[in-house]
């Protein structure tokens, strides 16, 4: 049986090797995979122990989508949990000592007899000392700080050559997905819709170098065909007589 040590140890570790495995599994098998946030996230309005669907797992990053946030955000292993942590008991408030009561006076009068004074404070030079135990202060527990906003996310055109382009996206440093080849054309509409000037340049000056490209190269095996035709007219000539 383990100690309190080693059980809070083990939450602290999050999701293991063994965990993502499974979950990557079922990923693969079309599954709904679901874990569960560490820590509260006050930005997004998130508490801990928030269920979130795995959208992704690339080595200990878990991409996931919380639930009620409309946004997909990466996590490491150690900040999620495969099951819902159980909730922490509150801790009992420390017990305050009671008041000592205040001592009273007695005063004799001349014939002997007693009678009793009025109770009032006793003073002394010597700080009094309380019985019951001082309570300590309680420190303010400290939060790791965690990822709040979402990475950001960059798309990338480029052109592959002889008319061919590609489009990727990264998400923060991560790519998604494959690259996907789109025609010249589209990339044209597209840098005239965003309306940046030194974009459209860019994009037409590498299209207009490619149309100039496949012009010589038609022109060129214009010039083959030719050559092949006039060269075949000579074989079908009339065959000489004997």
């Amino acid at each position: 049986m383990c100690d309190h040590g080693e059980v809070s140890a083990r939450r602290r570790t999050g999701l293991s090797a063994d965990d993502l495995s499974v979950l990557s599994a079922g990923l693969a098998a079309g599954k709904r995979v679901t874990v569960y946030l560490r820590d509260p996230i006050p930005a997004l309005e998130l508490e801990a122990g928030t269920s979130a669907r795995v959208v992704s797992i690339d080595g200990s990053t878990v991409t996931v989508s919380p639930k009620g946030v409309d946004d997909q955000l990466p996590f490491e292993a150690d900040e999620l949990h495969k099951t819902r942590p159980a909730a922490r008991s509150a801790a009992p408030a420390p017990r305050r000592s009671a008041p000592a009561p205040e001592p009273s006076g007695r005063v004799r009068t001349s014939d002997g007899a007693a009678a009793q004074s009025a109770s009032r404070p006793v003073t002394s030079e010597a700080p009094a000392q309380t019985t019951g135990a001082k309570p300590r202060p309680a420190s303010p527990k400290t939060y790791r700080r965690t990822k709040t906003s979402a990475a950001a996310v960059s798309v990338t055109v480029t052109a592959a050559g002889e008319g061919t382009w590609t489009v990727s996206v990264l998400h923060g440093s991560r790519k998604q997905g494959k690259a996907t080849e789109v025609s010249s054309d589209r990339v044209a509409r597209a840098m005239h819709a965003l309306g940046d000037e030194a974009a459209v340049a860019a994009v037409e000056g590498v299209i207009e170098s490619a149309r100039t490209a496949a012009q010589k190269r038609v022109d060129e095996l214009s010039h083959e065909l030719e050559a092949a035709r006039a060269a075949l007219a000579q074989l079908d000539g009339p065959a000489p007589d004997r």
